[in-house]
């Protein structure tokens, strides 16, 4: 049973930082790409960073470069992603999800085969 598990999201304050995990369970985490993507209301999904787990090879949107590191653990089938600098216009829920494949970048919402519920970051002024 292939399972995605995003925690980590909470309330912190402006400035403040974040390590937001997504573990994976049912799937070979080395023959999959794992994206993390933020939805804040009334505003369009979007991709943040993404790696690639056969190689480990990381990319990032414009959204939050700079502000966010995406790092895995093979052997744990975990995924974190690092948010620090936080600003309000950062609230938003935040999700992993898996596509088969060495599929780099991987920006595709709706092309990914596993999605995980998300996880709430606020961050207040």
């Amino acid at each position: 049973d292939v399972q995605l598990q995003a925690s980590g999201g909470g309330l912190v304050q402006a400035g403040g930082s974040l390590r937001l995990s997504c573990a994976a369970s049912g799937f070979t985490f080395d023959d999959y790409t794992i994206t993390w993507f933020r939805q804040a209301p009334g505003r369009e999904r979007e991709g943040l960073a993404c790696i690639s787990g056969s190689d480990s090879s990381t990319y990032y949107t414009d959204s939050m470069k700079g502000r966010i590191t995406i790092s895995s653990d093979d052997a744990k089938n975990t995924v974190w992603l690092q948010l620090n600098s936080l600003k309000p216009e950062d609230t938003a829920v935040y999700h992993c999800a898996a596509i088969r494949g060495a599929v780099v970048p991987a920006w595709n919402y709706y092309a990914m085969d596993y999605w995980g519920q998300g996880t709430q970051v606020t961050v207040s002024s």
